[in-house]
C-alpha cells in the first residue's frame, strides 16, 4: 500500500512537472484566476476533486 502511494506521489509530480516545461506561462496565468475564485468555490472544487479521484481509483481496482 505504501508503495502505490508513493507511485501516485510520483505521477502527480510528472504531470505538475510536464504542465510547467510544456507551458509555464498558462500555468502562471492559471494560479492568478484560481486566486481570484473565493475560497468556498475553491474548497468545493477541491472535494469535487477528491471525490473523483477516490471513485477513478476505486473503478481501477475494482476492475482489476
Amino acid at each position: 500500500m505504501i508503495a502505490e502511494i508513493v507511485v501516485a506521489l510520483g505521477l502527480v509530480a510528472v504531470l505538475e512537472g510536464l504542465f510547467l516545461i510544456l507551458a509555464p506561462r498558462r500555468w502562471e496565468n492559471l494560479l492568478r484566476q484560481l486566486a481570484e475564485i473565493p475560497y468556498d468555490q475553491r474548497r468545493f472544487v477541491g472535494l469535487v476533486a477528491i471525490a473523483f479521484g477516490v471513485a477513478l481509483v476505486w473503478f481501477s481496482r475494482s476492475m482489476l
